[in-house]
Formats: structure tokens, sequence, C-alpha cells
């Protein structure tokens, strides 16, 4: 796994429940949201990121997703383009967050691209093909990335809103994913963690530095993940999870 220094961040805005969920969790309680999101970066700074925190923006209500705008590793980022014109915009800022810092790359129309979509595992990236993600945007993709020797594979996405919602890896060769994964010939060379079926979320566990992040209240997933001998961070991620939202997605890390 490569070593992450830095994050990026965004504050939940008041207008945080007028975003895009088709979870039926019911409505988000945004004080509650913001306590979260504050333990949530605490953790980051304990697996020894250091953090750029963007003001929230009330004009894009699911803005405190940043993963899904663009696509970074330590020498350079890819700038996403959002999947569903209600998000179209919000790449703009990080794109001025991060030019001072990465050399850049565009994902271009017809294309669209999300960040949850965008699975690093060592020298590979994994491409998810959902709603979201669609072909055009992928192959874009590809090719940046073939520029500084990964290797790519692209997954249909399937009943999911992004790859990582069923997918992630956490190092070591070791992936947490959904049952409905585990059949596919890409994985066949990892060693695969099954979450159970009632603890589903918690597929989007985060592997950053010597810690997981895992989501409070999988007792199971947690479980099975200090068994592999990681040191583990719980975070209660209620009100985001109201809003189709989970751990990687609240952060750009590089």
């Amino acid at each position: 796994m490569s070593t992450f220094t830095k994050a990026i961040v965004r504050k939940p805005a008041e207008t945080f429940a007028n975003g895009i969920s088709t979870a039926n969790l019911g409505k988000p309680n945004y004080q509650l949201a913001l306590k979260q999101h504050e333990a949530y970066c605490e953790a980051l700074i304990k697996c020894g990121l250091e953090l750029t925190v963007l003001d929230a923006n009330p004009d894009f209500p699911d803005s405190c997703f940043v993963e899904d705008t663009a696509v970074v590793t330590p020498e350079f980022g890819v700038i996403a383009r959002p999947g569903d014109p209600q998000r179209l915009g919000e790449e703009q800022e990080i794109k001025s967050v991060l030019a001072p810092m990465l050399k850049l790359h565009y994902i271009e129309a017809p294309g669209t691209l999300e960040g949850g979509d965008i699975m690093q595992a060592d020298n590979t990236f994994y491409i998810g093909l959902s709603g979201r993600t669609n072909l055009a945007g992928s192959k874009q993709l590809h090719k940046i990335l073939a520029q500084y020797n990964y290797n790519t594979y692209s997954v249909p996405v399937c009943n999911l809103l992004h790859f990582k919602t069923g997918v992630n890896y956490l190092g070591e060769n070791n992936l947490i994913m959904h049952r409905d994964f585990c059949s596919k010939d890409d994985f066949k060379g990892y060693n695969q963690l099954i979450v159970d079926r009632a603890e589903e979320y918690a597929a989007n566990s985060l592997r950053i530095n010597n810690y997981v992040l895992v989501p409070k209240g999988f007792p199971k997933t947690k479980t099975s993940i200090e068994q592999l001998g990681y040191a583990v961070i719980e975070l209660d991620l209620s009100e985001f999870q109201k809003m189709d939202g989970g751990l990687s997605c609240l952060s750009l890390r590089f």
C-alpha cells in the first residue's frame, strides 16, 4: 500500500439533506452529520494525514463527498466528470485546490467518471462501470493511467451506486467485498473478505496507512478485519449512510 500524507475534505452544507439518495433511511440530522464529519477528520489526522478542509458549499448538497470529483495519487491527479447532472460543477473547485499540488489530467465529455468507482490495488486500478461512470470515461482514464505504467481493468457494477460501495482494497492482497462480487474472475487472485448480508454497508471500509476505518455498528466485519491483523478505527456514519455516502467518499487521499 502507498503511504498517504495528505487528504482533502469538505464540510457538509446546510443543504446536505437535499442531496441525491436512494437509501430510504430517512432525512439526515445536519448537526449530527457535522459531528460525525469532525470525528472523521480527527481519524484521518490520527492516520497521519495533513488535512485541507474546504468550506461547505450549499450550492452542491452532495459536495462533502469529495472523492467523486477526482482520482488522485501522490504523483498526479485526474479531475473527474460527475455522472449526475446535479453534481456537475463540484469538480471545478477541486481542480483549483489540486492544481498547485499535482500534475492534472481531465475527463472530458462525453465521458463521465466518479472517484467512487475507482479502486487502486497496488499497481492496478479497477474502474467500475456504473450509472455514474460510463465506458467513455473509463477509456479516458485507462489512457491516462497507462502513461504512468498502471494496469487497469473495467468491471461492470450492478445494483450499487459506486464500485467501492461493494469492493475495497485493504492491502496485503486482501479485498473486502459484497458477496455479489466474489464470483468475478477479476478478483480470483485476492484473499476475499466477504461481508455478511446484514453488514454490506461495511464493505466500504477504508485502509489508510496503519489503520482500517470501519463504519460503526457492523461487529462481524470489524472482527474479521481485526483477525487479519489490522488496527481498526470505528466511525459512526449514520447520517452519511442516509445519503448513500461512506468512508471513502468523504475524502481524497494521496
